[in-house]
């Protein structure tokens, strides 16, 4: 497994369970045609392109084409860097039928082709310290998640670092990982909570 520091994009779950099987990174799903609508998700792409740069990666289709298109000009600044897979004829397993064009989308590409063309894309394992500690347990125990104010402190949280104020905890963890560690984050949290104490 590779630890890749850039956010991958890709069109759904069974692409991002594929990936997950081989690198270390936030993945985020499209939801296919979905991200035209999700003003939330591509705020949260946004970022990613501005702090770390994000890689696209979408099936080799007159779809995936089209959501590559839409993400890269939605972004506008930020580092985009496109990953390709080859055009690989064939059918997911899970699926009755292949796909309209008869190709093999990210899910039911071999992992070993999926490692070659992040490698032709230039992208290759990041040589950055290990992940950050921060945890469903971490949000808990900050009172981030779980508590009867819980949601308006992610939500001052979220504004004061700049992120997407609709965040799932889920998507905040990956988030903050990226950031920072579980203590940065507890300093953080404590001067939010000082700050509305004062209000």
């Amino acid at each position: 497994m590779i630890r890749i520091d850039e956010a991958i994009i890709v069109e759904g779950k069974y692409d991002k369970i594929k990936l997950s099987s081989i690198v270390d990174a936030v993945i985020i799903i499209t939801n296919g045609f979905g991200i035209f609508k999700d003003r939330e998700k591509l705020e949260l792409i946004r970022y990613y392109a501005e702090k770390t740069g994000i890689i696209i990666l979408t099936d080799s289709d007159a779809a995936g084409r089209r959501i590559r298109g839409y993400i890269k000009g939605a972004v506008g600044g930020g580092r985009v860097i496109n990953v390709y897979i080859p055009d690989i004829l064939g059918k997911e397993k899970r699926k009755t039928k292949p796909s309209a064009e008869g190709k093999l989308g990210v899910e039911g590409i071999d992992p070993q082709i999926l490692l070659e063309a992040f490698k032709k894309s230039g992208i290759t394992a990041s040589q950055g310290g290990s992940r950050s500690d921060i945890t469903r347990l971490t949000l808990y125990e900050l009172g981030l998640s779980g508590g009867p104010n819980s949601s308006a402190l992610r939500e001052r949280l979220q504004v004061r670092l700049g992120l997407p104020r609709q965040l799932s905890a889920g998507s905040l963890i990956e988030v903050l990982s990226t950031m920072m560690d579980s203590a940065e984050l507890a300093r953080i949290t404590e001067e939010i909570k000082e700050e509305s104490n004062d209000i």
